[in-house]
């Protein structure tokens, strides 16, 4: 299982952003739209790979994260 590494407030904000570039790209009609996932997906996982690979965590500052770490 992936653990979470991705704080609170950056979880909303790329979900956000993700569903602008989609949205976007469907707008304009381009593929380029699809990009949008990226961001989307790792905003609703909460899991982003290239943080692990930099040993990032940005849920050390989110107490709502800290919580369901320890549940």
């Amino acid at each position: 299982m992936m653990k979470k590494n991705i704080g609170c407030k950056e979880r909303v904000a790329r979900i956000v952003i993700g569903g602008a570039i989609l949205k976007m790209g469907k707008k304009h009609q381009s593929k380029l739209g699809l990009l949008g996932m990226v961001p989307l997906l790792t905003g609703l996982t909460g899991y982003c790979p290239a943080y692990q690979k930099m040993g990032m965590d940005t849920t050390k500052n989110c107490g709502q994260c800290k919580k369901s770490k320890q549940a």
